[in-house]
């Protein structure tokens, strides 16, 4: 079941509606954002094009890419979102165990890569519309492989990176209740993503700096950045 939004009608399917401009955001989203209809502008969503595409939110664990996907997934229409983790669990439970480095990182494996490219190209020629991606990738290399990819199938990708400092992305990882306060794995990621931040991420994403911002109003960035360059 959806949730309710607030219509002309009164509680109805999931999106609340703005009243000056009829643009409508999931309830969640707008009893998340206060000054929604005044300052914060809507997703038009009707205005959003449904050619295929790959929206991917970088940013290092703890930074709120799962949260915000979801979010966003709901302001852009026939999106879902493609959560490429999945693609590294099932060759981490291929028996005996694949050689070299990616058994601390699937990452490294050499399949990893092309197979989240293939996997998200086939969903995208089967079902169509756009895929919202929260994955971490800090080696520039990998990041060019996946791309690289992605453009030989013509398929544009959105590079967003959440993006907080980092005494904040502590104070969120000290406080998280999925892997527990200061998750040692989410701890080791901090420094790693302030030198891809410095190197070369933050110049080949559209950064979105969270640090006073909650994910709905990130998810509402995002996904006006996304509506914006559809014209």
């Amino acid at each position: 079941m959806r949730a309710p939004y607030w219509g002309a009608d009164g509680w109805d399917d999931g999106f609340h509606r703005r009243a000056d401009t009829g643009d409508t955001v999931p309830a969640e989203v707008a009893e998340a954002v206060p000054e929604f209809g005044r300052a914060v502008p809507a997703v038009r969503r009707a205005a959003l094009a449904s050619d295929p595409m790959i929206v991917w939110l970088n940013g290092t664990h703890g930074a709120g890419k799962t949260t915000t996907s979801a979010l966003v997934q709901q302001l852009i229409p026939e999106s879902r979102v493609f959560d490429a983790e999945k693609v590294g669990e099932t060759l981490m439970d291929i028996t005996p165990a694949l050689p070299g480095p990616g058994t601390d990182n699937f990452q490294h494996w050499p399949p990893w890569r092309p197979l989240v490219v293939e996997t998200a190209r086939r969903v995208l020629d089967y079902a169509g519309g756009t895929l919202v991606v929260p994955m971490t990738v800090l080696v520039e290399e990998y990041w060019r492989e996946i791309s690289t990819g992605f453009a030989q199938h013509a398929i544009p990708v959105r590079h967003f990176v959440l993006h907080a400092d980092q005494a904040t992305l502590r104070g969120r990882i000290a406080g998280d209740t999925v892997l527990g306060p200061d998750s040692p794995f989410r701890l080791r990621y901090v420094e790693p993503y302030a030198e891809a931040a410095r190197t070369w991420l933050h110049d080949e994403a559209e950064v979105v700096d969270t640090t006073h911002l909650t994910p709905a109003e990130a998810a509402l960035q995002i996904a006006e950045a996304v509506k914006s360059d559809d014209g």
